[in-house]
């Protein structure tokens, strides 16, 4: 149980450290290019790992391979693009607390699309997100912060919170590591337009601290970041896994401050005060089952 509470915290922590990083890439790469080497990275790295699994790497049925470019399309295209976008216009402090609302938006989507009852606690933690964000506006209008380049990266949560109510619909379908290398390889071929025409921004490349941002960004959030979740939810139950998620903005906002140095203000503290009590509203284990 410890051993998954420690995957699971780190898979998380990863996460939001990979904000700050991503932030950090947005100002030397394009960003389809950041988007579509992020993609290839992780297939190059998932190939051995998949042979190593006795799990060739056959393209799935018609229909998982659907859904997979679905998730693809949300997940990874959206979110990516959508995210680093943002991270352009506001600050890795913002872009992370605002990541916070996933709980809440996977809970709203749930409720509108797989037509799943909602406890009048999640309802409660859109209400704390809600507020959250209104914090964190108002830490926009007066600092590095940026109205636009928040609702680019909430545009990036919804992404993600599609790809969320996606996965959970294909769930058990296919193996994790088998879906997880089908949804990179869509990805890659959804973003390859985008990036060839500005495939000469990667002389960029040419300094090791970009190169090895990209490599750290792509290995650890595409790769490394789901094989520790697993591999926690292996030994933690899986109602409780969805408290961990608090980890993602508490280390985004510690990245930012303590690497980046980007200040921490009152309006900020109110919005992360928020965005964590939403979080744990919506993902706190519940007494029934």
């Amino acid at each position: 149980m410890l051993a998954g509470a420690a995957f699971l915290a780190l898979s998380m922590a990863l996460v939001g450290a990979n904000v700050p990083v991503a932030k950090l890439l947005a100002e030397d790469l394009p960003l389809p290019l950041i988007a579509g080497l992020r993609c290839l990275l992780a297939c190059l790295v998932l190939l051995p790992v998949l042979r190593a699994a006795g799990l060739p790497p056959r393209l799935p049925e018609r229909r998982d391979a659907s859904n997979l470019a679905l998730q693809a399309a949300f997940g990874t295209v959206l979110y990516n693009l959508a995210l680093l976008a943002g991270l352009r216009l506001t600050s890795a402090l913002e872009g992370g607390l605002m990541l916070a609302t996933l709980p809440a938006m996977v809970a709203v989507g749930g409720a509108l699309w797989l037509r799943e009852a909602l406890a009048p606690r999640v309802w409660a933690a859109v209400a704390l997100a809600v507020g959250g964000m209104a914090a964190l506006a108002s830490a926009a209008a007066g600092g590095a912060g940026s109205l636009a380049g928040n609702a680019l990266v909430l545009a990036a949560v919804a992404g993600e919170a599609a790809y969320v109510l996606l996965a959970k619909r294909a769930a058990g379908r296919l193996p994790v590591l088998l879906a997880t290398f089908w949804m990179q390889a869509f990805s890659a071929l959804m973003l390859l337009p985008l990036w060839l025409p500005v495939a000469a921004g990667a002389a960029a490349l040419a300094s090791p601290g970009v190169a090895a941002l990209l490599v750290f960004h792509a290995l650890t959030s595409s790769v490394l970041c789901l094989l520790l979740w697993y591999a926690g939810l292996r030994r933690v139950p899986a109602g409780i896994a969805g408290v961990f998620t608090l980890f993602l903005p508490a280390t985004a906002s510690a990245v930012a401050v303590g690497v980046l140095g980007e200040a921490f203000t009152p309006a900020h503290a109110a919005g992360f005060a928020l965005m964590l009590a939403s979080v744990l509203l919506a993902t706190w284990p519940g007494g029934r089952r």
